[in-house]
């Protein structure tokens, strides 16, 4: 499924040898990392890293979700509490956990805009799979899901070479956000899943999805950037990889104040980083055709709110992933994240909107997207966000968009645990 926005302008072409640079700083990282696999406990650290550094000690699993929260989830399904029962009952019925859940690994995964073979799905699909039955493990402790999650990361790892045509850099985004989940959360606690095989899978991340979710699309619509940003640092994380790890925060530092816009940053948007759009004129064709802003308003907004969707949850993403490694982002941008979170929840919920925004229509087709931002900003920072908690609870429980969004009412819905 195509998600590549119109009429922000197409990414030039990538400068030769740029992919076959990649690669090759891709194969000397693994040989230097080749020995870590992560210890980490979820303990909290006795000195917390400068904000925007890595830590020097990753724990695991924490990418999007962390030991305490896995707990505090098996104990509230344990005891039939909502929402946790419901979104458990509806993750356990779902085709993704299933136990004769067959993978489909493709060597080549080719996704053009609009279009693309069976692979693009059948990838996307593998991966929430995978996660998943990670998911599963954890909640029911039984072996059989752990088993079923590393059978399908193993068929994909023996098999996946590349991923090409114009929506690689978005198929990688979708597909490698859930498989750094999964892998995160089976390598922290599952001996089963062996170092070869392990070693594998980090081989693959770093060939097949790592140059594409790195890749630079300053003018590509923000939800693009974002969605790559939250694989890279997900992968970052599960790779112990310290470098990649702070270019996913700088990236997050750039293009969320750049998506969405808060007075502070002045009469016009921050124009996307290290893009070409710069004047009044190309920002607003840039957003859609809007040309009055207002605090909490998206770069894609007058597009639908689907996409302003994937770009809230990829930015919570980036964000949670970050606070369990003891580096807070969403501190810096709280204001902001609130903002947009209250404005698109008060009109995804039915209110009319005025004549100056989008020409007094928006689309709503926002999907359970609200739950990981909500829970951080309500429950950590015990900030009000009535129109998002009214929101969230109107979508529980919250199941999976197919894309990169699966089972967050389950894993963060009043869920703040320690990092």
């Amino acid at each position: 499924m195509n998600r590549r926005q119109q009429p922000a302008p197409r990414r030039p072409a990538p400068r030769p040898g740029v992919r076959s640079l990649a690669g090759l700083a891709a194969a000397l990282l693994l040989a230097a990392g080749a020995t870590g696999c992560g210890t980490g406990t979820g303990t909290p650290q006795a000195v917390a890293p400068p904000a925007g550094t890595a830590p020097e000690r990753f724990r695991h699993p924490g990418v999007v979700v962390g030991a305490a929260q896995l707990a505090a989830v098996r104990e509230h399904v344990a005891a039939g509490q909502e929402p946790w029962k419901s979104a458990f009952a509806e993750m356990s019925a779902s085709k993704y956990a299933a136990l004769d859940y067959t993978p489909h690994p493709a060597e080549v995964v080719a996704c053009a805009s609009n279009a693309g073979t069976d692979a693009c799905v059948d990838e996307r699909e593998d991966a929430i799979a995978a996660y998943t039955h990670a998911l599963m493990w954890s909640v029911t402790g039984r072996r059989a899901h752990a088993d079923k999650a590393v059978e399908i990361m193993d068929a994909w790892s023996k098999t996946v070479k590349r991923h090409t045509r114009d929506d690689a850099d978005l198929q990688t985004a979708w597909s490698g956000s859930s498989w750094a989940r999964a892998a995160d959360i089976v390598h922290a606690g599952y001996p089963a899943w062996k170092g070869p095989e392990v070693q594998r899978f980090k081989w693959m991340l770093r060939k097949a999805y790592l140059p594409d979710v790195t890749a630079k699309v300053p003018d590509y619509n923000g939800n693009w950037e974002l969605a790559m940003t939250d694989a890279a640092m997900g992968m970052a994380v599960f790779l112990e990889d310290r470098t990649l790890f702070e270019d996913a925060v700088r990236r997050y530092r750039a293009r969320v104040p750049a998506y969405f816009y808060l007075a502070s940053d002045g009469a016009l948007p921050k124009p996307p980083p290290g893009g070409t759009i710069r004047t009044a004129d190309q920002l607003a064709t840039y957003w859609f055709g809007q040309r009055t802003y207002r605090d909490g308003l998206g770069q894609e907004t007058c597009r639908n709110f689907m996409h302003i969707g994937y770009s809230l949850a990829a930015t919570a993403h980036i964000a949670e992933t970050a606070w369990h490694q003891g580096v807070d982002l969403y501190r810096e941008e709280a204001d902001r994240l609130t903002a947009a979170l209250e404005f698109h929840a008060r009109y995804q919920l039915g209110a009319p909107p005025p004549s100056w925004l989008c020409g007094g229509k928006v689309e709503r087709t926002m999907g359970p997207d609200v739950e990981v931002a909500l829970n951080h900003l309500q429950g950590r920072m015990h900030r009000n966000l009535p129109e998002t908690a009214k929101l969230a609870r109107s979508q529980r429980p919250g199941g999976t968009d197919d894309l990169f969004v699966a089972w967050e009412t389950l894993t963060h819905a009043a869920n703040p645990g320690p990092a």
